[in-house]
């Protein structure tokens, strides 16, 4: 009998791309977009997209052998106050980054240049044990494996879709609809102002393969342009692109946009609420034509119930950044104030419609969409095991306090305390990618801490106590 290797992570991908008729589908389409460079690009935990750039004449090249990148560019190559970069050292092995052929798509601004998303591998000239293993911080890969489990264990999948809240700062717009006597929500004169930048970021979806379907303004200069629900790890993607579609428009229209969660105290903030639902096939479980008051099913009720459980632990990945907790104020308007749930009401941090599917509230425009899914299908199949009650609605309006639950964290530094805390939420990321996350935010809440703000300066600089 003989005994042959076992293949790792990154043999089998080199074996998958290097299939004969999907090199040459792709080579087609390189040839006939005209396509003269390639970008190789990995997400970061902050949600930074990183890689390299080739020329397409290397095509075949770098699909078999993928490329080197350094594993620190994962943490954003950060340094803690100490001086150590945070993850890995300079010194430490690059990994490969193997293109994922299904994610390739053309830049519909200069249709010379592609990009792929791509898998992260331990190097093959790493020890036995570790050469070609996938790498535990991968944000994308680690979604791709928390759905898979969550689907082979219970026969469902995540579907979702993302509404994304941006702030444009325009030339000439810059004060336009602060001086309105009434909000700018949903006023089309507001939205003419912007018309330059909605026609390109839905053109520009559009040719990339996004099914957009409406948009709104909300507050002045803040837009929300929405596309169609997919499977989950394929709108994690999408919300990236988006981002990027963003950026380029600024670019090309001299605007500046910002994903800022809160950028001012008496303005709405940018949120990204997950609309999700739960389908086995080609059914949402979530809906029961025969339900008509709650309009959610018995496994829509524990998966609800699930996501409230661990809500303030999650809120570490929904609220990345230091500015997000400004969101959770009296002031945040339609943002979440307690971990509750309700019928149709946007003060909630779960709202649900009457349509079959759970809007969560929680992430902000800065989320990391393969961290926040990878979370929100571990607390959903935490609710579903334990068949967790999510209690009754609460009502529009009725300001009730919601002390079923966790409360939300005030502060970033809060969140990272209820994260470490809770098995569920961490699980989801894994230990190594658990650690580099926490360190890489308790940098970041240590750095603001330490930091002298504006506010410190109108409160106490002028000239005594």
């Amino acid at each position: 009998m003989t005994t042959g290797i076992v293949p790792t992570g990154l043999d089998e991908h080199r074996e998958r791309n290097t299939e004969g008729s999907a090199v040459q589908a792709l080579k087609g389409r390189i040839a006939e977009s005209g396509v003269e460079c390639v970008y190789y690009q990995v997400v970061t935990l902050t949600g930074r997209v990183v890689g390299k750039v080739a020329p397409a004449t290397q095509l075949v090249r770098n699909v078999e052998g993928g490329v080197q990148l350094h594993p620190a560019l994962l943490t954003d190559a950060r340094v803690d106050r100490a001086g150590t970069m945070l993850g890995a050292g300079p010194e430490a092995a690059e990994c490969t980054a193997m293109p994922d052929l299904d994610s390739f798509g053309v830049l519909p601004w200069d249709t010379r240049t592609a990009f792929f998303f791509c898998d992260l591998y331990e190097s093959g000239h790493r020890p036995e044990g570790i050469a070609g293993r996938p790498l535990t911080a991968d944000v994308r890969a680690n979604l791709r494996r928390v759905h898979s489990g969550f689907t082979a264990r219970t026969g469902l999948e995540l579907r979702s879709g993302l509404e994304l809240e941006t702030t444009w700062l325009v030339p000439g717009l810059e004060t336009a609809g602060h001086e309105d006597p009434v909000s700018t929500i949903y006023h089309v004169e507001h939205m003419e102002r912007y018309r330059s930048v909605y026609q390109k970021v839905i053109s520009y979806g559009q040719a990339l393969g996004f099914e957009m379907t409406e948009g709104n303004c909300d507050d002045p200069g803040q837009l929300e342009l929405n596309w169609m629900f997919d499977h989950a790890d394929r709108t994690a993607d999408r919300l990236v692109v988006h981002r990027q579609i963003c950026r380029q428009v600024a670019r090309e229209t001299g605007a500046a946009v910002s994903f800022m969660p809160k950028r001012a105290t008496d303005r709405l903030g940018n949120g990204c609420h997950h609309n999700i639902s739960l389908w086995r096939g080609e059914r949402n479980v979530l809906v029961d034509p025969g339900l008509s008051e709650l309009h959610l099913t018995e496994t829509g009720r524990h998966a609800l119930g699930g996501i409230l459980s661990h809500t303030a632990a999650a809120a570490a990945v929904m609220g990345p950044t230091v500015n997000s907790y400004k969101r959770f104020t009296d002031e945040g308007h339609f943002a979440p104030l307690r971990v509750n749930w309700g019928m149709d009401n946007k003060t909630c941090a779960v709202r649900v419609p009457a349509i079959g599917r759970l809007e969560f509230k929680l992430p902000d425009a800065m989320v990391n969409p393969y961290l926040s899914h990878a979370v929100l299908i571990a607390a959903i199949e935490d609710g579903l095991a334990n068949r967790t009650d999510p209690g009754p609605p609460e009502g529009v309006g009725s300001g009730e306090p919601a002390g079923r639950f966790t409360p939300l964290p005030r502060t970033l530094g809060e969140a990272l305390e209820a994260f470490a805390r809770d098995r569920v939420v961490a699980g989801a990321l894994g230990p190594e990618l658990t650690r580099l996350y926490t360190d890489l935010k308790a940098e970041e809440w240590e750095r603001f801490c330490c930091s002298v703000t504006d506010w410190e300066h109108a409160m106490y600089g002028r000239g005594g106590c």
